[in-house]
């Protein structure tokens, strides 16, 4: 991908990857410019979003950006917080966040996942409000979706390992009871023996 192709992305939107009735709604920032390029999620080679949904425990191998319509087959989906593409999150204003965040509420009434998983605590914090919001489950719901924030897996968040991270979608995948045949087993229930 060319550095003009990237530029030429800017402000481009990309389709959500939903359905009615999934586990889990992610939900990014906004589209990154590689992600507006190609028309996948997270598609940024450093971006640790699909590292960490497999280490995690959501898909039983490492999708490619380009196979993120499997997901809805995990009852898993995609959207933005804000649909602009832009090359960084700082580039989105608190409107746009704000609006976003409305936008957003009405597609959950909507498509009533049991969970929203928001990827990025700052974008939570400005699009609803809660300026003292830390990552994990929140106390606001939508509906009857509820809430968790996560962190977010830009390469650009130096706070947060692929393992760390994983650690907290994993706490996710138990909450949401996002299992999948063969993988990781629902708690209380015995794993076969190898």
């Amino acid at each position: 991908m060319t550095p003009e192709q990237l530029q030429a992305a800017r402000d481009r939107t990309i389709p959500d990857v939903i359905a009615g009735g999934l586990r889990v709604l992610f939900c990014g920032i906004n589209p990154g410019l590689m992600s507006a390029a190609t028309g996948h999620h997270f598609a940024r080679p450093g971006n640790r979003f699909w590292p960490v949904l497999h280490a995690s425990g959501f898909t039983p191998r490492q999708l490619k950006p380009a196979e993120q319509g499997e997901l809805l087959s995990y009852g898993l989906g995609i959207t933005n917080v804000a649909a602009r593409a832009t090359a960084r999150a700082d580039e989105l204003s608190e409107e746009e966040m704000r609006e976003g965040g409305r936008l957003l509420e009405a597609a959950v009434r909507r498509y009533k996942p049991r969970w929203l998983a928001v990827a990025g605590i700052t974008a939570y914090r400005v699009a609803y409000g809660e300026k003292k919001a830390v990552i994990g489950p929140q106390e606001r719901t939508i509906g009857a979706t509820r809430i968790w924030a996560l962190p977010n897996p830009s390469g650009l968040n130096a706070h947060w390992t692929v393992d760390t991270m994983a650690e907290e979608f994993a706490r996710l995948r138990v909450a949401a009871g996002a299992y999948w045949p063969g993988g990781p087993e629902a708690p209380g229930t015995a794993s076969p023996v190898s």
